[in-house]
């Protein structure tokens, strides 16, 4: 593919002639011959000073924001990211048009809704693929993690792959990162789902005004042809003039479809969701009033893609997401929990679910990231004081900060509600005492990691999981 055909594309201005391109680079370290490398200014550095070095690779052009020395071809372009996205869309096909995809965003509930309409498809005879925070999956392939939204040239090659093998509806999870960067930028989604908006990422936005900003950038005509909204999210119902059409789903205020709660326990609910006056019942393995705001999201986007309620239901049964809320053991009689919750908003509603149905004590392990959002901590350690019995606050992806020094920031909220806790830094010693003092009919949230595989300590991720640990540690007990 030329790169006159990525100017008309982008609508930049070719400087320094034509050229052949055979691949796309984002990284000079790894650049070379026939790649087209990419300028843009980055949150932490401008990859601008990189040329020199993608030119000395051989790479045959380069897309820059501002024209650069070299005697390259060069493509200068107003907006680096947007012209990034829209160019690895062309070179790979638009493999976007030959899809039907679903975007799910919002601060918590992503991955949940996506994995459920990822097995609601799949029940419905689709051939799906997911993209989220877990990985991505298709046709029996399984992708590793990268990022919640892989970066344009990873995210449009692996949509390609999909569209090649067949795929012909994906679930994919929409960060507020993604849609800030612009990395979506040629999808127009055929629904795009809300599920809330709470506190997060601040570190990166700023303040709340800005981070729901670029969560409603989903919600345009160029960008999804159909909203799916939470009508007891405040944010969500200021999306409804958003214009596109919008169903809507709730359990609080008037809306297209909602649930009803016929029994829950701590491993599930039996729900009875009216879809425009269709009854679907279902059930879930997973408790919480959370899960059955996800499982009412996922299943107004599917039924407004025409899926049938027998699909629905089965889809919703058949669904499981690893370490969001979930089970992994019992042990003397109690039982424990992983969970992803690394929100305020996420810790509140898991430690609300397992109050619901512990008779014993409510036990609570977590920690907070590093080089991250830190107004969150204090809130995270008064929730955690006034609804668990007992917390261990530990250490949480600290990158390049102090562990001690975040759990001093947890503190700060936690002990003006309650003393009872413990600060451990070593997080996998704080589960082998979490686990050692467990009771009969105790329950023990183990939450921030979920199913993530890493735990990264001053630059350097390590093999982590917090269900392998326990399974050790509980290995060793037998």
């Amino acid at each position: 593919m030329k790169l006159s055909d990525f100017a008309k594309e982008t609508g930049g201005t070719l400087c320094g002639g034509d050229a052949e391109i055979s691949s796309l680079c984002t990284d000079s370290r790894v650049a070379g011959e026939g790649d087209l490398f990419f300028c843009f200014r980055g949150t932490h550095e401008d990859s601008h000073e990189y040329a020199e070095e993608a030119e000395r690779r051989g790479v045959a052009a380069i897309v820059c924001e501002h024209d650069v020395e070299t005697d390259l071809p060069r493509l200068v372009v107003k907006d680096g990211r947007a012209a990034m996205a829209k160019i690895a869309a062309l070179f790979y096909g638009h493999p976007e048009r030959g899809m039907k995809i679903v975007g799910v965003t919002g601060t918590n509930g992503k991955t949940t809704v996506a994995h459920m309409l990822y097995s609601i498809f799949s029940e419905a005879g689709k051939n799906v693929g997911l993209i989220g925070t877990l990985g991505a999956r298709y046709g029996g392939i399984s992708v590793p993690p990268e990022l919640t939204t892989p970066d344009p040239v990873n995210l449009f090659s692996l949509l390609a792959d999909m569209r090649r093998a067949g795929v012909e509806v994906v679930a994919m999870e929409v960060s507020a990162h993604a849609l800030a960067l612009r990395k979506v930028l040629p999808i127009r989604f055929a629904e795009a789902v809300f599920t809330n908006l709470t506190q997060d990422h601040l570190d990166f936005f700023g303040d709340m005004e800005k981070y729901g900003r670029a969560k409603a950038a989903l919600f345009t005509p160029a960008q999804c042809r159909e909203a799916v909204l939470n009508t007891d999210d405040a944010f969500a119902r200021s999306l409804l003039g958003c214009g596109v059409p919008c169903r809507t789903y709730g359990l609080e205020t008037p809306a297209d479809h909602f649930a009803l709660v016929e029994r829950e326990t701590i491993r599930g609910a039996r729900i009875l969701l009216n879809l425009e006056d269709e009854l679907v019942e279902a059930e879930l393995g997973m408790t919480g009033r959370h899960n059955v705001y996800n499982a009412l999201a996922a299943a107004t986007a599917a039924r407004a893609m025409g899926v049938s309620a027998e699909a629905i239901s089965r889809g919703l049964s058949s669904a499981r997401v690893e370490g969001r809320l979930e089970r992994v053991a019992s042990v003397r009689g109690a039982e424990i929990f992983v969970d992803f919750a690394h929100t305020p908003d996420g810790l509140e509603k898991s430690l609300c679910a397992l109050r619901e149905h512990c008779k014993g004590r409510l036990i609570v392990l977590f920690g907070c990231g590093g080089n991250r959002d830190r107004g969150k901590r204090p809130k995270m350690g008064e929730i955690a004081a006034r609804h668990a019995d007992f917390s261990i606050l530990t250490s949480d992806n600290p990158r390049y900060e102090d562990p001690v020094a975040i759990i001093a920031e947890i503190e700060a909220g936690f002990r003006p509600v309650s003393e009872n806790y413990l600060a451990m830094e070593d997080r996998e010693a704080a589960i082998g005492f979490a686990i050692s003092r467990l009771k009969a009919d105790d329950v023990l949230l183990i939450a921030g990691k979920g199913g993530e595989r890493e735990q990264e300590i001053m630059g350097i991720k390590y093999s982590y999981n917090d269900k392998d640990v326990i399974e050790s540690i509980l290995g060793k007990q037998s």
